[in-house]
């Protein structure tokens, strides 16, 4: 469908696209109030364009061994499962069952685009949910987010067990549905127990200073520990490729991935620890919904930390990252917080993205 596009351009295209989009809604918050019907009358239309969009080109996007991370991997298993080649399986048996029954009657096409349907649709409707007519703001958050393109294309499992988790945040009100997905979740990838643990202690321990001191303390704990936070946590459980992660297997290090401690990366993911404390403390937000958020993403994201020095700690950052753009948003739509709030959100977002456009883009050449 997209063939036209060459594939060493695919990736960039994304993000340029993303980049005319921000503009965009920061020159549209020039003009509009967010409460302006007008504008809601432009973004409405134009969300539904980008997320259909999105989907097709993410999901059909060209199979090859050079790009797109694990797709080939996955590609090459699926068409082994269509040619009727016997599967044994041991771990993640939820994408791994659902991949050997799409084998049955789909091409390897419609089996990735069908895989980011899954992936993309529960932060649909969540921002659905949580924003109503501002959902839209709320989507590009995620879209726009340093890792969501990647684990789309690249850690299928990791991507689609963390859309699990936020569809279950959709039935947050339900809790037996809401386990019940993030169940399914970890028998998606294993690695999800890692927020799922985070959002039962966020639960039972509802004081936001102590998510901040945990945060706080993981980072001194890290330096001094190094590596041997690795060695302990790789004997949590996981399955074998995710322990991989960990302890540099030599198998995956035959994959490139920067090592050493992140602090790039730290930055990054300190700033949503620092827009959930002004929220939380400055400005006075008291929801129960936001904070037991903030407490998943401070918790998780204290994990990676402790693992930062692992030479694939990227999967375990994206277990906190995924749930960032909530961290960002979600009381600037539901709480009038400053004066001229959409003009200051739209600078939020725009600072936001060019992180993500910077690392992919510029800095990825």
């Amino acid at each position: 469908m997209f063939d036209w596009i060459p594939i060493e351009y695919y990736t960039a295209t994304h993000y340029h696209v993303l980049l005319l989009v921000a503009l965009f809604i920061v020159f549209n918050s020039l003009i509009f109030d967010v409460a302006d019907q007008q504008s809601i009358k432009i973004f409405g239309p134009l969300g539904y364009f980008i997320v259909l969009v999105l989907i097709l080109y993410m999901g059909l996007r060209p199979i090859s061994v050079h790009y797109f991370g694990d797709t080939s991997t996955y590609a090459g298993i699926f068409k082994a499962m269509r040619n009727g080649q016997e599967a044994k399986i041991q771990k993640d048996y939820v994408f791994n069952y659902f991949m050997k029954w799409c084998s049955n009657f789909m091409d390897v096409h419609s089996f990735f685009l069908l895989l980011d349907i899954l992936y993309i649709i529960p932060s649909f409707l969540f921002s659905r949910k949580y924003f109503g007519k501002y959902w839209f703001f709320a989507m590009f958050m995620f879209i726009g987010s340093f890792s969501f393109w990647a684990y789309g294309t690249n850690g299928l499992r990791n991507g689609l067990a963390t859309s699990l988790f936020i569809l279950g945040l959709y039935f947050y009100n339900r809790k037996v549905l809401m386990y019940m997905i993030f169940t399914l979740g970890y028998f998606m990838h294993a690695s999800l127990i890692i927020p799922i643990a985070a959002f039962v202690v966020s639960g039972v321990y509802k004081n936001p200073k102590i998510y901040l001191y945990i945060w706080f303390a993981s980072i001194p704990l890290s330096l001094v520990g190094g590596s041997a936070w690795t060695t302990l946590f790789a004997g949590l459980g996981f399955e074998d490729r995710t322990s991989g992660y960990l302890t540099n297997s030599e198998e995956n290090l035959e994959q490139f991935s920067q090592t050493g401690f992140r602090w790039d990366f730290l930055f990054y993911s300190a700033s949503a620890v620092f827009i959930g404390w002004y929220f939380i403390f400055k400005k006075q937000i008291v929801d129960r919904f936001y904070i037991h958020i903030f407490g998943v993403y401070t918790i998780a994201n204290s994990f990676w930390i402790l693992v930062i020095t692992a030479a694939f700690s990227n999967r375990f950052a994206y277990l906190s990252w995924f749930l960032m753009p909530a961290v960002f948003i979600y009381p600037m739509f539901r709480y009038k917080i400053w004066k001229d709030q959409y003009k200051t959100f739209a600078l939020i977002l725009f600072a936001y993205f060019m992180f993500t456009y910077f690392m992919n883009v510029i800095k990825g050449k």
